[in-house]
């Protein structure tokens, strides 16, 4: 396939139709977008389905990975989306699980309890996970209009969460949403958004210990009809480098 920053196609490395080269026993490359509320995460998904995909409907209560459809070769690309809800208090996904969701042993269809973490007698949970049931890549998807507002409670449960996710050598990085509404001079122009003071500002205080280089700045679709090679632009650069690491990881 060729991956499209704008409207240049990124250099195509050698291994297969897909540009990507895997271990023979890896069937996709998994991410896992997690963060601290549920607002962002489904909205960047979705948005990602406007490129060169089949729409996504995930629902964060249950545990799904979302296979990404190649119109063109009638095929799959061989990478996918895991997408879980938030760690509100009292209401989102438990640490635990999302621990466990990264070791592979949450399987598809599990629905997630706020009060209890999964059990490893329940049917959904798998004894014997195998690199495809693994995450590659973690990905922390962040509002850029609540970093400010999220509790010392959050900040510790997502520290947590990305400490184990380095115990276990998985890549990480952040995508941070909504950026439009956010920052004004980014909604008047999305071309401003490197160059916006407080976005900028916004993407120093994200504090969830992820390197400056591994946060990426989005826009999301939420009302528009046809694509737009600004917000795309975007998108795919944080896709890019979700695959780069995946690669990575499991090349190694």
């Amino acid at each position: 396939m060729k991956k499209i920053i704008g409207n240049k196609p990124l250099k195509k490395k050698e291994g297969g139709a897909s540009g990507m080269v895997l271990r023979p026993e890896l069937a996709v490359i998994k991410w896992l977008d997690s963060t601290a509320t549920t607002s962002g995460i489904s909205s960047f998904t979705t948005s990602s389905s406007y490129l060169p995909i089949k729409s996504l409907k995930p629902s964060v209560l249950q545990y799904e990975t979302f296979k990404i459809h190649n119109r063109s070769l009638g095929t799959f690309y061989p990478f996918a989306f895991t997408d879980i809800m938030g760690l509100e208090k009292d209401t989102g996904v438990m640490v635990e699980d999302i621990i466990l969701a990264m070791n592979g042993h949450v399987k598809d269809g599990y629905t997630f309890n706020p009060q209890s973490s999964l059990s490893e007698h329940d049917h959904k949970y798998n004894k014997e996970p195998t690199l495809n049931d693994k995450v590659h890549v973690l990905v922390s998807v962040i509002d850029a209009n609540k970093i400010k507002l999220m509790s010392d409670d959050i900040i510790k449960q997502m520290r947590t969460v990305r400490l184990a996710a380095s115990d276990m050598g998985i890549p990480q990085m952040a995508i941070l949403t909504k950026i439009d509404e956010a920052c004004p001079e980014v909604k008047k122009n999305i071309r401003n958004v490197y160059k916006s003071t407080s976005l900028k500002e916004q993407i120093v205080s994200v504090k969830s210990g992820i390197p400056l280089y591994c946060i990426f700045p989005v826009k999301n679709y939420h009302s528009e009809i046809q694509t737009d090679d600004d917000i795309d632009t975007l998108i795919l650069a944080a896709l890019k480098q979700m695959i780069n690491f995946g690669e990575d990881y499991v090349n190694k």
